[in-house]
């Protein structure tokens, strides 16, 4: 059996490329028998942007309770809030002493800012080995992420590596599972959806909200109603494609190639997929916002089960260290 571990930051309400790119295919390597899969909520690393508690504890209510709403089963997954497991900020400053200051310098989430020192914290510069201890600490051997979190697990690879070639075996080295379709969800202007460029859908808003959403921020072209369109150029269609059968999808770009069929059409029809694909999730993520301590309770539950595994990390990293008797 493979242990599977993913984190995901409470940095706000995860929207449509979030559930698609990631929640969605986690939640489906955790329901698969032959994983074990610890997935957790990174308060700890949104730390290094929020500093408004009340804001941290919403989103991370907001987070969990995405997952919850999408699927995510806490009896199959261990489903923790990073910081209920402050064994991962001991064993991070144990894997800071034995990375050099140097490759830290090149992390992207500290290079991209490098420029603008004023807002680099040094929990920012320090990320990569946080983002380590969670991987380790759990002995995780496969970890999915998407692209611009490769070089973050390399790192985790090169100080286990380090440490143990020192010490011995004391750390699984985990593998990459690289989400090949995380990037590929776009936007409402027809790049890659994310919150920094504000071209999100938020699937959890009313239809009100959603149709708004839709008609003011995707840009169509002027092509006339009896016009040939093509479907490939087209963000209304590649998000509606995301969220179809094939056949729905075939459907509308037999539609628009057609003719007679406009943009407004293939919006009208995004939207009633987007009301109605995520109504039930909608609905439970509603309930759970609604009902924190269920929430609450299962992160709890989450906790306790991987506190029993960190604590087994820690001891041997303690021991190889000389800190146990």
């Amino acid at each position: 059996m493979a242990r599977i571990l993913t984190g995901v930051q409470s940095t706000g309400r995860p929207h449509m490329g979030n559930i698609l790119g990631a929640i969605i295919p986690a939640i489906e390597l955790a329901n698969n028998p032959v994983n074990d899969s610890f997935l957790f909520i990174a308060d700890l690393h949104s730390l290094t942007q929020i500093k408004n508690p009340k804001q941290l504890k919403e989103n991370t209510l907001q987070v969990a309770a995405t997952w919850l709403a999408c699927g995510l089963n806490p009896e199959k997954t261990t489903f923790y809030r990073q910081s209920d497991v402050p064994q991962c900020t001991e064993l991070s400053w144990y894997l800071n002493c034995f990375f050099p200051y140097q490759r830290l310098k090149l992390a992207h989430s500290f290079k991209d800012k490098s420029d603008r020192l004023e807002d680099v914290n040094s929990g920012l510069f320090a990320y990569p080995m946080l983002m380590a201890s969670d991987i380790l600490l759990y002995d995780a051997d496969y970890v999915p992420v998407g692209k611009d979190q490769l070089q973050h697990l390399e790192m985790t690879r090169d100080v286990a590596s380090r440490i143990n070639h020192k010490y011995g075996e004391v750390f699984i080295i985990p593998e990459a599972k690289l989400q090949k379709d995380a990037q590929l969800i776009p936007g409402t202007d027809g790049e890659k959806m994310s919150k920094s460029r504000e071209n999100t859908i938020d699937v959890f808003e009313n239809e009100k909200s959603i149709k708004k959403i839709i008609n003011k921020n995707i840009i169509t072209d002027n092509s006339p109603l009896e016009a040939s369109k093509d479907p490939n150029n087209s963000t209304v269609f590649h998000l509606y494609n995301l969220i179809v059968s094939s056949e729905k999808s075939s459907k509308m770009a037999e539609n628009l190639k057609a003719g007679g069929y406009g943009w407004g059409h293939a919006k009208k029809e995004l939207i009633e997929e987007l009301v109605k694909s995520f109504a039930s999730q909608r609905e439970k993520f509603n309930h759970y916002i609604n009902h924190p301590q269920e929430v609450e309770d299962v992160l709890q539950k989450g906790a306790l089960k991987a506190k029993k595994v960190a604590d087994a990390t820690l001891n041997r990293i303690r021991e190889s260290l000389g800190y146990n008797s």
